[in-house]
């Protein structure tokens, strides 16, 4: 069985990141524990905590598993099938994709420990006795709100320790208006302490700035009425208030200089541009290698074969249902748009452009193409490549067992079409993933307007001004479902699926393999809470359902 988890772990070295700061990941610490205790008097170096906690944070988002697993595989976006004995392991992967999971996941699990571990370490920077600097607590803040912010998306509830109690306290939890308001107000520090980072600013938008605060309180806005509806019978529709504070900070980060950029796919390269607000130094390896074939490459050993998408969600994007292929020069020959790539029908030659490698005259790498990868595939010398049997390496829209029945088990190797959004040729392991992009922000701003907030900008124009820099026609009208179909395409594999797809009603309905049992089970809008940590803190309820 190829053992995934254990060659990405070879790769990134995560382990050393996250043990770093995951000895806190009960929240009822021992009196053992080294990070907080009755004793805590604060940090001795509260810079160098911070330095630790972008490091975890970027190790947390690097993984394909956990975080990434439950924003994507728990969509429409993302599968992954057993193909033989690969990518089984007890059925982890196929369980969210089929909105079956149980309360012991450990997908689940990881995420709710590793981030409110990193809640607390932020706490400890803020904590006056450490005497953290303005940079310092701009940091922390947003950190801080991040974490948090994550845990409502996914949990619903935010349990909260203040360092200023004996560990031996419980944790006080914030549900709805109050874990939001709590978020927020850590965002306004955070604005207030973080320096302005324009666009284009390389490797200072691996940190926290002004406009990455703002993008993140205004994701926390546009979702506000979803965190207070999920836990109460209320029903609380968006405020006009808060939309018009989205458009408000969106026009913020349009000042500090970023815009929408050209060239869909060179965004996602480790080079400056002007839509990238936050990034982190977490390795493209995860992003590329799950998803192709052993046989796609020979950089890194090949592929792990794995994350496919479903059909209905390649069929959002402009083009032959088909093919998705390219020419010799890039352009694509099956009425595709640009977001949706295609398959080049070979390699590059080496002309030493920048961040490529010469392999046998190709740039390594360059025969992968960008997007969606659907049918033959090909050598970087023109080739056909095959599979592992010998048969031709075509990818299919369908995911089928050795009956030819729809199955997400005993699929063969080429089923399923395969995602790609950071290319190899540019460096298969460099360390450069978006977390915050301003087409997002756009789009982000376009909705706050159709949901009620004020501008002197239209939600249409919006909306066609990134359609017409990705190529394809305007909308003639925006509708909530087109416009939930153009964030699916600008912005997949960028962890933001689920989160949409609950704002816009689209997360309990039917696609291919979703357990028959989950459609329309809002037992599913919320992932369990471990019950070790129901067990630790009483003022935590588990969610309902489960």
């Amino acid at each position: 069985m190829k053992n995934t988890f254990n060659k990405l772990n070879k790769v990134f070295m995560l382990t050393f990141v996250l043990l770093g700061l995951s000895a806190c990941t009960d929240l009822e610490i021992e009196e053992t524990d080294s990070i907080i205790s009755d004793g805590f008097q604060g940090l001795e170096d509260a810079s160098s905590t911070v330095d630790n906690l972008y490091n975890t944070v970027t190790g947390q988002f690097g993984d394909q598993a956990n975080r990434y697993a439950l924003a994507e595989v728990t969509t429409d976006a993302f599968l992954i099938p057993t193909r033989g004995t690969d990518w089984g392991d007890n059925g982890r992967w196929r369980k969210l994709h089929q909105h079956e999971w149980g309360v012991e996941e450990t997908d689940i699990l990881t995420p709710f420990n590793q981030f409110n571990s990193n809640q607390l370490v932020a706490s400890q920077i803020l904590d006056s006795r450490s005497n953290p600097s303005a940079q310092n607590i701009g940091d922390a803040s947003f950190l801080r709100a991040f974490s948090m912010w994550t845990i409502l998306d996914f949990f619903g509830q935010v349990p909260f320790r203040d360092t200023m109690l004996p560990s031996s306290s419980v944790p006080v939890v914030l549900t709805g208006e109050e874990a939001v308001n709590f978020i927020l107000a850590d965002l306004d520090t955070a604005i207030a302490n973080l320096p302005d980072v324009g666009a284009g600013s390389g490797d200072a938008l691996n940190r926290g700035s002004k406009a990455s605060a703002r993008f993140l309180k205004a994701k926390v806005l546009l979702n506000k009425h979803v965190y207070i509806n999920q836990l109460s019978d209320s029903n609380v529709d968006p405020s006009a208030a808060d939309m018009t504070e989205v458009v408000n900070l969106v026009d913020a980060i349009i000042a500090d200089g970023f815009a929408l950029e050209s060239g869909y796919f060179n965004i996602f390269r480790d080079a400056p541009d002007t839509e990238t607000i936050w990034s982190l130094q977490a390795a493209i390896g995860n992003r590329i290698f799950n998803t192709l074939h052993y046989n796609s490459t020979s950089l890194a050993g090949g592929g792990w074969n794995g994350f496919s998408t479903l059909a209905e969600f390649y069929d959002l994007f402009e083009g032959d249902a088909n093919n998705n292929r390219l020419d010799a020069a890039g352009n694509p020959i099956d009425g595709q748009e640009e977001r949706r790539g295609g398959v080049p029908p070979g390699g590059r030659a080496f002309t030493s452009a920048d961040q490529t490698t010469n392999d046998g005259g190709f740039e390594a790498g360059s025969n992968v193409g960008n997007g969606f990868l659907l049918g033959q595939q090909y050598g970087l010398d023109g080739s056909p490549l095959e599979d592992r049997a010998g048969s031709p390496l075509a990818f299919t829209r369908e995911f089928t067992d050795g009956t030819g029945s729809p199955s997400l088990i005993n699929n063969n190797e080429v089923t399923g079409i395969r995602v790609i959004k950071y290319s190899p040729a540019f460096g298969e392991f460099r360390s450069h993933q978006i977390l915050f992009r301003y087409a997002d922000a756009q789009l982000m701003k376009a909705e706050a307007i159709m949901r009620g907030g004020t501008s002197s900008d239209t939600a249409l124009d919006l909306v066609n001004q990134v359609r017409t820099i990705r190529g394809v026609a305007p909308f003639g009208s925006l509708t909530m479902e087109n416009l939930a179909d153009e964030r699916a395409r600008e912005l997949f594999g960028e962890t933001w699926r689920r989160n949409d797809m609950i704002r816009f009603g689209q997360y309990l309905r039917q696609w291919e393999f979703k357990g028959s049992g989950s459609v329309n089970n809002e037992k599913y809008l919320l992932f369990p809470l471990p019950a070790p940590q129901l067990l630790a803190n009483p003022n935590l309820v588990q969610n309902p359902g489960y």
